[in-house]
């Protein structure tokens, strides 16, 4: 989970870099705001991805919190009493792994909760990412054609219709957000285990 995290937030980092970059390039590009999907007022395009540089750097901050929380281990015995381990062992081998310490009130098992939190906050980031992908769907829709992915030559939008360009990537975004935010589910009702551990 501390790997995972890291790739993470190096990622984060890289799409803050690009969206910044685009921020810039487009903040006197004039589009439509829309409420409700309804025309409303102007807005800049350069606005829109202002709005998502800031929702990123909420998620790389909930995410390294996250990821902080669950960098811990447990090496105290079956029920987390140190009663065949002295605590110095377990202090050793966090050190040696990374990791910030031993569960400060373990059972058998790191508590849950740890997990329940970083999973939690990555369907929160599954989230921003679905929406900007959702916006991206919209915008390329050929009614609306205010931007669309990139299309690259040879590229084929459609197997049947090759000259369509379909928003393949933000659609997949979509999808795979659906399935992190089951994810969290999972781990959210992994939290309530019996006693010092279960298997459920």
């Amino acid at each position: 989970l501390q790997e995972a995290s890291r790739l993470l937030l190096a990622a984060i980092d890289r799409v803050q870099v690009a969206v910044k970059k685009r921020a810039l390039e487009h903040r006197r590009t004039a589009q439509i705001g829309r409420s409700h999907g309804i025309h409303a007022e102007p807005v800049t395009f350069g606005l829109k991805l202002a709005g998502w540089y800031d929702a990123w750097s909420r998620r790389r901050e909930m995410i390294a919190r996250a990821a902080q929380v669950v960098g811990v281990g447990k090496i105290s015995g079956a029920v987390g009493t140190f009663a065949n381990v002295d605590p110095r062992v377990e202090a050793h081998v966090m050190q040696k792994l990374g990791l910030s310490g031993g569960e400060a009130a373990a059972t058998q098992v790191v508590n849950r909760d740890r997990h329940a939190e970083l999973f939690s906050a990555l369907a929160v980031a599954a989230g921003t990412l679905e929406q900007q992908a959702t916006e991206v769907r919209h915008l390329q829709r050929t009614e609306v054609r205010e931007a669309e992915e990139p299309f690259t030559a040879g590229q084929k939008g459609s197997s049947a219709m090759p000259h369509k360009r379909n928003p393949i990537l933000s659609e997949n975004l979509t999808g795979l957000s659906r399935l992190m935010r089951g994810w969290a589910v999972a781990a959210l009702e992994d939290v309530a285990l019996w006693h010092e551990r279960d298997i459920s």
